[in-house]
Order: structure tokens, then sequence, then C-alpha cells
């Protein structure tokens, strides 16, 4: 997350209020417009109205439009009217958050993250990376193989696949290789000729030869990343399991079940009809990030990760199947599945005389 994004992984928890009506805040914080004409309670923003209020709706990459092009031409679309200073920041990054860091598949921000922006100052020393990541995490599971989408920060995933699957990834465009974040030096247009999708065809080198004199981010971040983690992200309370990815450290990685780790994390994704202080009710987890989680210690007696990928390979080798034949075939079993059940219970109807 460091690497890739530059958002702090250190500092506050991401954790506060959250109320079952944020109509007087919004109108405090961002202005009366984006409550027009709306029936309390009031809950969530119209990613839409975000969008207009920054002048960026309709704002689109185009497909042979680079990066600073793109970015040239949503700097002279920045609209942010007769504004002052604070609530013009506050506008533009409820605009990130809704559309980037912690988005959803709805049309609508939540509006809990609103609250923490009202001191600026202090929204700078929230471990925002952290929460981003844990929001993520927590989206991750209402996805599957028939699902084609998932919430949360999709670009972090495709350019983290970019540093590890040689399959279907972008070009790193010259002339970037010392830009922060790392995100930034990949032009996500993958190849369509690519045919190569084989899963296990890994290269785990994860940011070999990045100083981290050029990433603040990672430098601020360092005392937790042999750490074993809960992240924060309001209602949101997921674990980073280290121990599951330790090879991220370039260490050896052990077979081991995630249940013997003994935590659980929680997630909670609905609205409440009274002000939650997520501050208070996570009070042992706050206690547990500041004291900054458990360290994870180096298993010295192994030699290789052969266990751990001869794990890995019975435990998925019968549901990772990305290869785009079997995908086909899968599609093609689904589909003509449903018309045999169609026809079988038409014919049913038929021999029943409806």
């Amino acid at each position: 997350m460091a690497y890739l994004t530059g958002l702090p992984v250190q500092g506050e928890p991401v954790v506060g209020q959250e109320r079952s009506d944020y109509h007087d805040d919004i109108v405090e914080l961002l202005g009366p417009e984006f409550v027009v004409g709306r029936r309390r309670p009031i809950r969530s923003i119209l990613l839409g109205s975000l969008s207009k209020a920054v002048g960026l709706r309709g704002q689109r990459r185009g497909p042979l439009e680079t990066l600073e092009e793109f970015y040239t031409g949503v700097w002279g679309a920045l609209d942010l009217g007769d504004r002052n200073e604070e609530r013009s920041v506050r506008i533009f990054v409820a605009y990130l958050f809704g559309h980037l860091l912690f988005a959803t598949q709805s049309s609508q921000m939540n509006c809990k993250f609103v609250l923490l922006l009202r001191d600026l100052a202090q929204a700078r020393r929230y471990a925002w990376g952290a929460a981003m990541l844990g929001h993520q995490f927590s989206l991750l599971p209402s996805s599957s193989w028939r699902s084609q989408s998932t919430g949360g920060f999709t670009p972090f995933l495709q350019i983290w696949g970019y540093t590890y699957f040689p399959m279907g990834r972008g070009v790193q465009a010259e002339g970037r290789q010392t830009m922060v974040p790392l995100m930034a030096r990949w032009e996500v247009a993958p190849d369509p000729r690519v045919a190569d999708r084989r899963a296990e065809d890994v290269v785990w080198t994860p940011y070999a030869g990045e100083a981290d004199a050029s990433h603040p981010a990672v430098t601020v971040g360092h005392p937790l990343f042999d750490r074993h983690l809960l992240l924060l992200c309001m209602g949101t309370c997921e674990v980073l399991y280290l121990e599951l990815v330790v090879r991220t450290l370039g260490w050896h990685q052990p077979a081991m079940e995630v249940p013997s780790l003994g935590r659980e994390g929680h997630s909670h994704r609905r609205f409440f009809t009274k002000d939650r202080d997520w501050s208070e009710e996570h009070g042992s987890t706050v206690a547990y990030w500041r004291a900054k989680g458990d360290q994870v210690l180096r298993q010295a007696d192994l030699q290789d990760s052969s266990a751990y990928m001869e794990d890995y390979r019975a435990r998925y080798a019968g549901r990772l199947r990305l290869d785009r034949c079997r995908s086909h075939r899968r599609s093609a079993f689904w589909r003509d599945g449903w018309r045999s059940r169609r026809l079988s219970s038409r014919g049913s109807e038929l021999r029943s005389g409806h």
C-alpha cells in the first residue's frame, strides 16, 4: 500500500463518530447544495453531485490519451466556484473518497468519513492507507467468479497484480522511474493479444531495487512492515495476516491455517438508527493499533517455500481456472443448463395443459 499509492499506513486509526443523520454536518462542511430537495435522514451523497461540484462530471481518459494529457485536462476542468478554501478541499477529498479510495458498487458515498474532515490538520494524521486496505479486504468476499466487479480502489488491485503476475499487464512508462507513487509509473493499457494466463507464473520479488528515500510513506511505515495488524475503517475491522504473506518481506512462506492465527475481523456496512462512536466501540482494537500490533518472527528452519506452494496447489487446484477456454466452457455450461431448465419447465407446462 505504501509503495503503490503513497498513502500513509502509519498514524491515527480511522475511527470516529458515525451519525444516523448527516444533514446539518453536510450543510456546514460541504455546502447546502448537497442536501437540496432531499428528505432527512441523509446518510449518503450522490457521487454525481460531487463530480459536478468539482467540475469533473463526464471527464474520462480517452483511449489514446496519456496520463499527462489527462492530468492537464482535469486540472483545467477543476472548478470549485466561490467556495472558501477549506470547504473546497473537503469537497475534493470527499470526491476522492467516494470515487477512489472508499468506493463501493453504489452510485452514492457514505457520509461516515465527512466528520473526519472537519479539522483538516487532524485529517492529515490518519492512516488512510491502512483504512483503504481494510475497506478493500471487507469488500472482496462479496465477489465471486460469478461477479465481474468489486468495490474498493480496484486500480490498486490491478497495479498490485502487475507487479507479480505476467498476464495482461500494462507497461511501465519511461521517465517516471522516480515518481511516487509507483502506480503512476504504469500505463494501464494491457495488450489484448496477451494469452499467457497461467496463475502459477508468479515472480515474488516485491519492489526490488526501490529506494526507500524516494517513498516517504514507505520510510515512515517501516515499523509496521513485520507486524500482524488489525485494519480499522470506521465500522470495519479487518485482519492483516502478515504470517500469510511474509514472502512480501523476502522470507520463506510456511503453510498455515488461518483459524490458528487467533484473531477475527468484522465489518458493518449498514446505516445505523443511532449515532455510534467507533473510537469507543473499537477501544481494545485502537489500543492494539497504537501498540503497533504483534511482531511476526522469521521462521529460521525453513529452507524454501515448497511446503507452502504444495499446500496452495492442493487447496486451489480445482478453483483457479484463469484460462479463457475453461472460462468459456464454464459459461457455456451455465448457459446451456439454464436453457435446459427453461425447456424442461416449458415441457412440463405443456404436458399439464397450462
